[in-house]
């Protein structure tokens, strides 16, 4: 994984120091609330419903066992014992107080770790594939090219202050897990005549007006690639919307000019830019590369004798293994997911005891290294087949073996009304409910892939328009109630999810899936999902299912 350079450690050092004296100017009343909102949301810093919280930046999902530990410790420190991953990578602490959020700076900063441009009109952490480096159907690896666009948009003078947040998604695979068509910028690797290059897609995202992103360009050269990212933001910075924040996102602008019109505008300034200071050099090229080569594999055979004997003896392994292990590129490795979705807790919430075991069983079985997935779970990337029994039954003990992965209860799921100040209703308590009633894991695994993703507000945090079941918290005279809607995607075969009717009660939500997924039963065909179900009979039987008893 990347490691900083001096210049990186400098850069971050003096931002924390910076921050220190804005917060110490802050409490002393030198500086307004106004004043300061601005400089502590540059640094990740939000102000919610109970406490500040506090979002720390993870490049493409990526933390080494090190990085692990300094959060864990963090938690315990400065927080209540736990952090939450995040839909965008990130992991946030939800309980820091404000005068200490320096100390938590700083401390992030002696392992790499930061929190810079987490928040704010700027560009936003990039994101990646989880499996980047590893996965089977991988064109290239993601990663390089990922830290390339984090090193070129960090405090990048000319887009420190756009119209609205910006968020960039890079995939190498041909699966896409990086859900780059709801990102304002979506960067797919793709090859054409034997050359390595981008498809470009902007104007993607969800919240107020969820728009799944249009190609604006079909293969772009790789040394053209922060140039033409260049022109993007250029073009969106001149033409998009300041006076209302609801219309400022590139989606509302792309839509506004049509995709055709925008790509001719992108065009037309990047032929000013191209060939310029940012063109990338196959030296440049080369660097990012270095610092994502393969880790020291052994050299195996796909099959292991105690693997294949353990996965016909014990059922609870083989079941793990068939929903949250990966096939891997080099033979005789898998890739492990840690599903972070036990009942009762909120998804995507880690104890610190949690984060220092994950780091432990990083060093031991995945070459110290660990990503952070888009649905709030945690991948180990690198496990010898050999290990995995061994491995899983340490993630027994430490309650991260919920065999899971991808189905109904693997619930994506904002923080809510439960610490959101923008909230209208509670999402945690809906996704236990959830859990509760589908407790059946021979049920569960008979459904196979099922999304369910819940939003505590029109923001989307939780990515309720591209669930096969979204779940909306609205406020209806003062009361929380939920909209339902059914239908969505966020990977290769992305949609928008329709919404069924009128709202329901939070009570009524359990019953409501309960329907959704009991009509998905009856009709579909077979080997068929449910969101490829919908597809072929449409919403009206799922709504007549839902409503006729009401």
């Amino acid at each position: 994984m990347y490691v900083y350079d001096k210049y990186d450690q400098q850069m971050v050092d003096e931002r924390v120091a910076q921050y220190r004296d804005q917060t110490n100017r802050f409490l002393s009343g030198e500086l307004s609330d106004e004043e300061f909102l601005h400089l502590r949301l540059r640094n990740g810093l939000y102000i919610q419903r109970l406490a500040p919280m506090l979002r720390i930046a993870v490049p493409y999902g990526m933390l080494s066992s090190k990085q692990l530990r300094k959060l864990a410790e963090i938690t315990r420190d400065f927080d209540k014992g736990y952090a939450h991953f995040t839909t965008r990578q990130n992991i946030q602490l939800n309980w820091p107080k404000l005068e200490q959020v320096p100390d938590i700076l700083a401390a992030l900063a002696s392992v790499e770790m930061h929190a810079i441009q987490t928040s704010g009109n700027c560009i936003r952490n990039t994101t990646s594939d989880q499996y980047a480096g590893v996965a089977t159907d991988e064109i290239e690896d993601s990663r390089p090219w990922a830290e390339l666009i984090r090193q070129w948009s960090t405090f990048h003078p000319e887009f420190n202050w756009l119209p609205r947040k910006f968020k960039i998604a890079v995939t190498g695979a041909r699966e896409d897990r990086a859900a780059v068509q709801v990102h304002d910028i979506g960067v797919r690797i793709v090859e054409q005549d034997g050359e390595i290059g981008f498809q470009i897609l902007a104007g993607g995202g969800l919240g107020r007006t969820p728009v799944i992103a249009p190609v604006i360009r079909e293969f772009l050269p790789k040394q053209h690639l922060l140039t033409y990212l260049e022109a993007i933001l250029r073009v969106y910075n001149r033409y998009g919307r300041r006076d209302n924040k609801y219309k400022a996102r590139i989606k509302i602008l792309v839509r506004a000019m049509t995709a055709e019109v925008f790509a001719e505008k992108v065009d037309a300034e990047w032929n000013t830019i191209k060939g310029g200071p940012e063109t990338l050099t196959d030296a440049e090229i080369d660097r990012a590369k270095s610092f994502f080569t393969k880790p020291p594999y052994e050299t195996l055979t796909e099959t292991d004798s105690g693997y294949e004997q353990a996965l016909n003896d014990d059922f609870g392994f083989k079941t793990w293994i068939g929903r949250n292990v990966k096939g891997h590129q080099q033979p005789g490795y898998a890739i492990v997911n840690l599903a972070i979705k036990e009942t009762s807790v909120a998804p995507g919430d880690v104890t610190d005891e949690q984060i220092d075991t994950i780091a432990d069983l990083a060093d031991k079985y995945s070459f110290g290294e660990i990503r952070v997935t888009h649905e709030q779970n945690a991948t180990l990337a690198d496990v010898k087949k050999a290990d995995l029994y061994d491995l899983w039954k340490e993630l027994c003990a430490a309650e991260l073996a919920a065999p899971n992965l991808g189905l109904l209860t693997d619930i994506i799921c904002c923080p809510g009304g439960d610490y959101c100040s923008l909230a209208n209703a509670k999402s945690i308590p809906v996704a236990e409910a959830i859990q509760r009633r589908f407790d059946d894991l021979d049920y569960l695994h008979d459904l196979g892939d099922l999304d369910i993703n819940i939003s505590g507000c029109m923001n989307a945090c939780g990515h309720h328009h591209v669930g096969n079941i979204g779940i909306l918290g609205v406020d209806k005279k003062g009361e929380e109630w939920y909209q339902v809607s059914i239908g969505g995607s966020g990977y290769s075969n992305a949609a928008l999810a329709q919404i069924l009717g009128p709202s329901f009660a939070r009570s009524q939500v359990p019953d409501v899936v309960d329907k959704l997924v009991s009509l998905y039963v009856e009709q579909r065909q077979e080997g068929e999902q449910f969101v490829e179900t919908f597809n072929r009979v449409g919403i009206a039987p799922f709504k007549e299912r839902v409503y006729a008893a009401q």
